[in-house]
């Protein structure tokens, strides 16, 4: 894998993490995502 892709993949990661985190119990259960799911889910994409 390169550099470029990796980094890519990196930040698409950090990205979702970020976004999942600042939302509510509430907005990550209408999604079906538990928080300790994020990482998770960030890591390997919801299905």
């Amino acid at each position: 894998m390169s550099l470029k892709k990796s980094f890519r993949e990196w930040r698409r990661y950090r990205e979702t993490v970020t976004m999942l985190s600042r939302m509510s119990d509430h907005e990550l259960r209408d999604i079906g995502v538990q928080r300790g799911e994020i990482v998770s889910v960030a890591r390997h994409g919801l299905g």
